[in-house]
């Protein structure tokens, strides 16, 4: 189905990346953003964020400049040094598991680039970008199910999910 004509006139396509950030980076040039500008990034293999979510997202991000969706971490997190035997336990209380989408005002994105590409930063999420900037990223409480699909086990937790949204 064609997208409508309005949503038409300003949709881009940009070439993948390498890494997600060569990704980010490739829609970046291409959105024709500027300023106080949202760029919104958000994870295919999310299929399940809410309008809420968004909207939340998008509304802290306008206030504090950068917003990414997250719910407090629910497991017990292990460290290893060698990934045979456990160094510590992490504090699960300061811990959070960060979803899509992530928001991000543009110039504070393309600034944050600037800093990744000059220093060689290799970054695994597009708030890490703004992190190495010291700027500040305000935490949206997302959704637990808001799961990454990304193996063939979540597949049956996803179709739980929609047939509980739809009763």
């Amino acid at each position: 189905k064609a997208a409508h004509p309005e949503v038409a006139s300003r949709l881009r396509f940009a070439p993948p990346g390498v890494e997600r950030q060569d990704s980010v980076r490739n829609g970046l040039e291409v959105a024709g953003v500027s300023g106080k500008d949202l760029v919104c990034v958000h994870d295919a293999a999310r299929p399940l964020v809410t309008v809420a979510e968004i909207r939340a997202v998008c509304a802290d991000a306008r206030e504090y400049g950068a917003a990414v969706l997250g719910v407090p971490s629910k497991a017990t997190v292990k460290e290893s040094a060698d990934g045979s035997f456990v160094l510590r336990t992490i504090d699960r209380s300061r811990l959070w598991e960060v979803h899509t989408p992530q928001v991000i005002e543009a110039e504070l994105l393309k600034t944050g680039f600037k800093k990744v590409d000059a220093e060689n930063l290799a970054v695994t999420d597009d708030v890490s970008i703004v992190e190495q900037l010291g700027a500040p990223v305000k935490l949206t409480l997302g959704e637990y199910t808001n799961i990454k699909i990304t193996t063939p086990e979540d597949l049956p937790i996803a179709e739980s999910i929609l047939q509980g949204r739809q009763s």
